[in-house]
């Protein structure tokens, strides 16, 4: 097999890796428009609580440097600038130039005049041992080759900087079946009524079940570099946060 023949997920099917980042993209080009009230209806409103505990257990300190990585909306990164104070930076990124204009203008419109970065988490354009924190929200499960996206966020973090990976997960076991529910029929039709996209919402189910659970991607992380990676389950396990060090 040739590298231009490997394969990898997209939702349930399998495309070739080069195919993926386009196929991406063009979810969220088609549902950035709507990506904040989708957020809020398929979530309840709790992926803003997940947010300010990611930040909240991150550690970060006024003065220091912080990258988001797949920033969409710029939400986490919103709440960082305020952390770190004018002393600091965040940087904002993302792969899609969709989602970074629509991040853009919500950070404006909050007062957030931050740097901005059009890029493949899997090569990150910054230097070695530059950040403090690395933070990624709702994104990991979107990339092709997660290994070395993860290898490059843990490349720019300084020695006793800290990652923070926030992702869908495995659900508490008695509610699979509920959440599979919810997931396969509920999200489409929210879809379909609010963004004018249910195949995208349908992806979203389906990227879930095929990304990595808790203990597998505390695997990944510890692979890529990092050391006493934990997690945090929230919500049941709908969603967990990792958090793993770099010394």
């Amino acid at each position: 097999m040739t590298l231009m023949d490997k394969q990898t997920h997209f939702g349930f099917r399998t495309v070739r890796e080069e195919e993926k980042a386009h196929r991406v993209a063009g979810v969220f080009s088609s549902v950035a428009g709507k990506y904040d009230v989708m957020n809020d209806l398929m979530s309840l409103g709790l992926h803003r609580l997940w947010k300010r505990f990611t930040v909240a257990v991150s550690g970060v300190r006024a003065g220091q440097r912080v990258l988001d990585v797949a920033s969409g909306s710029g939400d986490l990164a919103r709440l960082f600038a305020r952390r770190v104070g004018r002393g600091g930076r965040v940087w904002a990124t993302d792969i899609n130039r969709s989602m970074l204009d629509v991040g853009r203008d919500r950070l404006l419109d909050d007062g957030q005049l931050l740097p901005l970065a059009q890029c493949d988490a899997e090569a990150l354009p910054f230097p070695s041992g530059y950040f403090d924190c690395v933070s990624v929200a709702f994104g990991l499960r979107n990339m092709t080759r997660k290994e070395r996206a993860l290898a490059e966020m843990q490349r720019v973090l300084r020695p006793g900087g800290r990652l923070l990976v926030l992702e869908f997960s495995r659900v508490w076991k008695p509610l699979e079946k509920p959440y599979d529910w919810y997931s396969f029929n509920a999200l489409p039709w929210l879809g379909e009524r609010i963004a004018g996209d249910a195949e995208s919402y349908g992806y979203l189910a389906e990227s879930i079940r095929m990304h990595p659970g808790q203990a597998e991607l505390q695997g990944l992380i510890e692979e890529a570099g990092f050391e006493d990676v934990d997690y945090f389950n929230l919500a049941a396990g709908v969603v967990a946060l990792h958090r793993g060090y770099k010394y």
